[in-house]
């Protein structure tokens, strides 16, 4: 028996981190929203690894907390320790990453959305979406058959789609850390019409602390210096947890070697596609065969409990395998798991499906966020989810999609990529996936972002006035900088003699002396005397702009070629298969696609450059006259 429950704006169907930023982007945004989980015990939770950030992923938390999003701040709330990657780099690779307190982390999010105005959270499952005649979303039904009538909805299930459970030749139904499967929702959605994937992820054990023998390890502090995460922080500081290196071995690669037979990954019994860039111990050690060994990581779960993460050893290996192949490892020798290693397989989307809203282009009001769109990542999944619960809201609300392009965005890049070339494996962000990094810099996601977080309404206005604030402070010492004149003293060339850099024979400005390879803005504070007290990240910013100026000219200049093709539309309605030059291939690709712009267009896999000529030369030729 079906009863009606309630009324809402938006419906969120789950509770990881998609579901918690699109149901609080939605609320914020004034839209009555309900978010549901089939255990509210996993809102905000952190099934595998745990910690937020990494290369390419700390840009997106950056990006997300400077739109207005949630993740940044709650991983400064609950970090235990704090570490920039990439520092031997330039500044277009580091990333922040952080290991955070689990059940802390979890804790603090699950309290945000319960006191977040215009949010209601619910445990259950959601089995049907409903549609009118229109293909129009219209209601959400649960599986004790009470049904809630919305506008919009939010798919942001994660690996509990008819997740499966496999270690070894065991597998049973269930979603992760023993959570019940969404066994339903996935026929629903087939009958609409919805095209699914088979995906799969794994994790590692989980292992008592007591049982490790540290001195066989190095030790991994983290910084003495915590960026936070969170632009409205200007500077944390906390007592941090150490994190610890070993290494696997050839009696570890044996053990694995002679056990292949018995791995779910090559006896066929695991149907999905794995993530390529972060695969099993067991794949590492077949693909890169010649390599001797693979660092592992044991991370601390949190300040309460004695679990350890064992980072790199991720597997779906039989139990007693896992425990022999961990002993062999140095520090392991004695180790006692807590939890067994894992793969999961799960459904997902084939996201070309999508609009860059997030939106389906066939169903109108239902929009799909994070690991259901083909990702793989808590980093990508709450992006996602910021940006089909603004899209959610603001469509209902009657107001135009907010999209972001490439060469605004990291969020933009995994968004147009999803859309317009798809995946076949688990979606992971990196760096090199973006043709303007050295733009999209985690530092700047601020300067880049929160202004058009403040015109959607995510950004209060006391935060926007902090932004604007540190915006003229950072330009203000940039024209200092590139304004005040170093003389050629002894103690200059002293100064630069310590640094190897070239004497100066007459008078120079800062900013050329910033330029060289070998100064930085810190170090430069011995000459310059009068610089003014800035807070860390507005000296960190004024010192990149002047630094990388040159090559921010070039790829500013880059993304305005770029942005040429963007902003020629293709109208929804051309019918490809109609336009004479264009390649078989090509007709059907963007037949599927139905790209927005001839930018997109120009990214499908199978379009080529001529096709995009002969697609230009239709374009003019069917253009409206000028008055």
């Amino acid at each position: 028996m079906e009863y009606f429950a309630q009324q809402c704006d938006v419906i969120v169907i789950g509770g990881g981190h998609a579901g918690c930023e699109a149901a609080l982007a939605s609320a914020r945004l004034g839209a009555n929203t309900c978010l549901f989980a089939i255990n509210l015990d996993s809102v905000g939770n952190m099934p595998c690894n745990p910690n937020i950030g990494g290369t390419a992923k700390g840009h997106l938390v950056k990006e997300i907390d400077a739109l207005g999003g949630e993740m940044g701040k709650n991983a400064d709330k609950t970090f235990i320790q704090s570490r920039m990657l990439n520092k031997s780099k330039g500044p277009a690779v580091h990333s922040l990453r952080v290991q955070a307190d689990r059940r802390a982390y979890q804790s603090a999010m699950k309290h945000t959305l319960e006191t977040t105005p215009n949010l209601q959270i619910r445990q259950a499952e959601i089995v049907r979406i409903d549609v009118d005649g229109e293909n129009r979303v219209k209601a959400a039904v649960t599986d004790t058959g009470a049904v809630f009538e919305c506008k919009a909805v939010v798919i942001a299930t994660g690996t509990f789609l008819r997740g499966k459970i496999i270690i070894g030749d065991f597998t049973k139904e269930g979603g992760p850390d023993g959570m019940f499967a969404a066994t339903h929702l996935s026929q629903n959605l087939k009958e609409l019409g919805v095209e699914l994937y088979r995906f799969k992820t794994g994790t590692p054990a989980r292992v008592l602390k007591s049982s490790v023998d540290f001195s066989k390890m190095e030790e991994q502090p983290g910084d003495e210096l915590i960026v936070p995460f969170s632009f409205e922080n200007d500077h944390l500081e906390r007592d941090q947890i150490p994190c610890y290196l070993t290494y696997t071995n050839e009696k570890t690669h044996q053990i694995i070697r002679s056990n292949l037979n018995r791995s779910p990954l090559y006896s066929g019994k695991i149907e999905g596609t794995g993530p390529r860039y972060c695969p099993s111990i067991e794949d590492k050690i077949v693909r890169f065969a010649d390599k001797p060994r693979h660092q592992i990581f044991i991370e601390p779960m949190g300040e309460n409990t004695e679990e350890m993460y064992v980072q790199g050893m991720s597997s779906s290996l039989p139990e007693d395998v896992q425990i022999a192949m961990y002993r062999s490892i140095a520090g392991l020798e004695n180790v006692q798991f807590t939890r067994s290693a894992y793969a999961i397989e799960y459904d997902c989307i084939n996201p070309t499906q999508l609009y860059p809203t997030l939106e389906f282009k066939k169903i109108s009001g239902l929009y799909g966020a994070g690991q259901f769109n083909g990702t793989s990542g808590y980093e990508e999944a709450a992006a996602q989810g910021l940006i089909a619960g603004i899209n959610a809201a603001r469509k209902i609300q009657g107001k135009e999609p907010f999209l972001l392009t490439r060469e605004q965005a990291y969020i933009g890049t995994l968004i147009d990529d999803l859309v317009t070339k798809g995946t076949k494996e688990p979606y992971r962000m990196m760096t090199a996936r973006s043709e303007y990094r050295l733009l999209l810099r985690q530092d700047n996601a601020d300067l880049r972002l929160t202004p058009l977080g403040y015109q959607i309404g995510l950004i209060s206005e006391e935060r926007y006035h902090k932004f604007l604030s540190k915006k003229k402070a950072v330009e203000q010492e940039v024209a200092r900088l590139k304004s005040v004149t170093i003389s050629p003293t002894a103690q200059v060339n002293e100064f630069l003699d310590r640094y190897h850099s070239t004497n100066i024979t007459t008078g120079i400005k800062l900013s050329e002396l910033l330029k060289r390879p070998e100064l930085d803005y810190e170090t430069l504070a011995a000459i310059d005397p009068d610089r003014p007290e800035l807070p860390y990240l507005t000296r960190q910013q004024a010192g990149i702009q002047i630094k990388y100026e040159g090559y921010i000219k070039r790829q500013l200049a880059q993304a305005e070629q770029f942005k040429k093709l963007e902003n020629r539309p293709l109208s929804e309605t051309i019918d490809y298969s109609d336009i004479k030059g264009l390649r078989l291939e090509a007709r059907q690709k963007l037949n599927q696609i139905k790209p927005r712009s001839v930018g997109q267009a120009s990214r499908i896999s199978g379009v080529s450059p001529s096709d995009i000529s002969v697609l230009l030369i239709y374009l003019e030729a069917h253009s409206e006259p000028t008055q």
